[in-house]
């Protein structure tokens, strides 16, 4: 039947629904692996090119940085032609930058391929705007969960893979100049081809496409009504910049440490290429489960400590990062420098699930304001760190100190968010909770 799905069928693809639902996490898991596939190999592609900490630094606010625009463009623009047609030319056209990535000669031509790959982060928005058009109330919040987190996944994966892939070009007699450059046509290519596959094989709505749908109803709209309460007023309450700093404090770090772990981790302990990706990947293999355990605890002790429960879930997961942060900053030993970025790592993820369980409580009635406010705020924090990982007075260890004592400040910011009635919410309230804690 064309209706919204009421179960999440995992081993279906017949209807509509599942065929949606797999498509979207396989499309945003592609994604960020083109997203951050050069990060690995930026210790060769730094060598080849010279380019200097400052450099470094620019190219990696330039990879997050255009995402904050892009999101909001692409959102504005999915209600209006639909989530396939959305998609696939996000896929398609993104292939290009990736592939071509490996025409680059110097400092200049690189920082632009990185500044419009950083368009493919918008994906995220479609990802949740597609789901939630495939799925009823009941199970939308475990439909954009998965799909989101199977996707973050991409982001550790490509940290791992592509080293291998450098290595297999290499190792088939390629110079290292050539092989980085060969490696980025792999994640540009399955990013073309996902998206021939996802315009053929989803649809905007179970009932059909948005274009046919608005042939026989001209009224027809994916986006749910709007609440009416001003963008100006959620402006004025500061509990939504608390929670966009807070934001800015584990999602900021979670994509920056995508930019840099390699890196770091090749330079301090003269790791092997394959090695320092190893090491990267699992920071990013964390979101398979700790976002959502995040989500999972605020949602317990909301049920028994009502709404200002939550913010003490969102404070200690925020102050525990922090902490993380600083003990990984003064490892000088390999063995415990990756323990404690693992265990940083769970605590990063866990403050994104927190976060996005305050969220839906702060205005019900423009929650989509205030949830796209916190999410710039993510992007807005990974720009900041990256001036900090760009300084030349300061190494990247320092940068780490300042970043977690930031955090720990975060941490003592979010302990004063405070509800006039904390309330215990209802099974409705849950509902929307569960939607909006996938929120990146």
């Amino acid at each position: 039947m064309n209706v919204k799905a009421t179960k999440i069928n995992l081993f279906s693809f017949k209807t509509p629904n599942m065929k949606a639902f797999h498509l979207t996490w396989m499309a945003f898991f592609l994604c960020f692996f083109g997203w951050f596939g050069i990060a690995p190999l930026m210790v060769i592609v730094r060598e080849e090119l010279h380019l200097t900490k400052g450099e470094i630094g620019n190219i990696m606010i330039a990879s997050v940085s255009i995402t904050i625009f892009a999101r909001l463009l692409i959102g504005y623009l999915c209600d209006r032609i639909g989530p396939r047609i959305m998609y696939s030319a996000l896929l398609i056209l993104g292939a290009f930058p990736v592939m071509f990535i490996g025409l680059s000669h110097d400092y200049t031509s690189f920082l632009l391929f990185r500044l419009v790959i950083g368009v493919i982060g918008a994906s995220f928005v479609i990802t949740q705007f597609h789901t939630s058009a495939m799925f009823a109330p009941n199970v939308i919040g475990t439909a954009n969960a998965v799909t989101a987190g199977w996707g973050n996944l991409g982001g550790g994966i490509t940290q791992l893979v592509m080293p291998l892939i450098f290595a297999g070009f290499v190792a088939a007699g390629f110079a290292n100049s050539e092989s980085w450059r060969l490696a980025m046509i792999i994640p540009g290519a399955a990013l073309f081809i996902m998206g021939s596959v996802y315009f053929l094989c989803t649809t905007d709505t179970p009932e059909g496409n948005l274009a046919d749908l608005k042939k026989t109803d001209p009224t027809f709209t994916l986006k749910k009504k709007q609440s009416q309460v001003s963008f100006a007023n959620v402006l004025k309450d500061y509990r939504v910049w608390i929670l966009a700093f807070c934001y800015g404090g584990c999602f900021g770090i979670e994509i920056t440490i995508d930019n840099i772990a390699a890196l770091y981790f090749k330079d301090k302990f003269s790791l092997s290429l394959e090695a320092a990706g190893l090491i990267a990947a699992s920071f990013g293999m964390m979101n398979l489960f700790a976002r959502a355990l995040g989500g999972m605890l605020s949602d317990k002790i909301g049920l028994t400590k009502g709404l200002n429960g939550r913010v003490v879930v969102l404070g200690c997961c925020m102050l525990l990062e922090g902490i993380g942060i600083l003990v990984f900053a003064n490892m000088e030993v390999l063995v415990f420098s990756v323990v404690s970025m693992i265990c940083f790592a769970l605590f990063v993820k866990m403050s994104n699930g927190a976060t996005y369980a305050v969220v839906p409580f702060i205005n019900k009635n423009a929650i989509g304001s205030v949830a796209g406010i916190v999410g710039a705020g993510g992007n807005i924090g990974a720009v900041l760190m990256g001036f900090l990982f760009k300084s030349e007075d300061l190494t990247y260890n320092d940068a780490f100190k300042i970043i977690g004592c930031c955090v720990m400040c975060i941490a003592v910011l979010a302990f004063t968010i405070r509800f006039v009635v904390s309330t215990i919410p209802s099974k409705s309230e849950m509902t929307v909770v569960e939607s909006i804690e996938s929120l990146a």
